[in-house]
């Protein structure tokens, strides 16, 4: 058993290493396979109005990146941007559907349901402030509102101060 364990485990460890946490390595021109081949399967894959594709990449230990990379028709690199951004957010608007939102930031870190059947979508990101950001949907899928918050995991129990 030892003798299968350890060459697997190898295996595993160069295949990890092949996958890089962001887009560095790739390169404008490149094809849907190499920057997939550079980054591993995408979370997400969502249609660009062009005939083009967009790659989601959500990553880090709370979600805190997600790399978007978008190809054209003949799936080649043209653009590749870290969304979970305040500028990115700013672009979530009433009336959007649910589809829009996940193309624009990705799939949400957190999900969770609200009276009245609407559903809290929230993404957690880099900031000098421990908040994230929320997407209030309608039970037919489009957004009623969306803003910053706290995030629940910097919340500290009042009882933890005491000595």
């Amino acid at each position: 058993m030892r003798t299968l364990l350890i060459p697997g485990l190898a295996l595993a460890l160069v295949a990890a290493a092949c996958t890089s946490y962001g887009p560095g390595a790739v390169r404008p021109g490149q094809t849907l396979a190499e920057a997939v081949a550079q980054m591993g399967p995408p979370t997400g894959r969502h249609p660009l109005a062009d005939s083009g594709e967009r790659l989601e990449f959500a990553r880090g230990p709370f979600g805190r990146h997600t790399y978007m990379l978008d190809f054209d028709a003949q799936g080649r690199l043209v653009r590749q941007e870290q969304v979970l951004r305040e500028e990115v957010f700013d672009r979530v608007r009433p009336g959007m559907r649910a589809e829009e939102v996940r193309a624009l930031l990705g799939r949400p870190g957190h999900v969770s349901g609200i009276w009245r059947g609407g559903t809290v979508w929230s993404w957690r990101y880099e900031s000098p402030f421990c908040q994230w950001f929320q997407v209030t949907l309608e039970p037919d899928g489009t957004v009623r509102d969306a803003g910053r918050g706290p995030d629940p995991l910097c919340e500290t129990n009042d009882k933890d101060l005491l000595p």
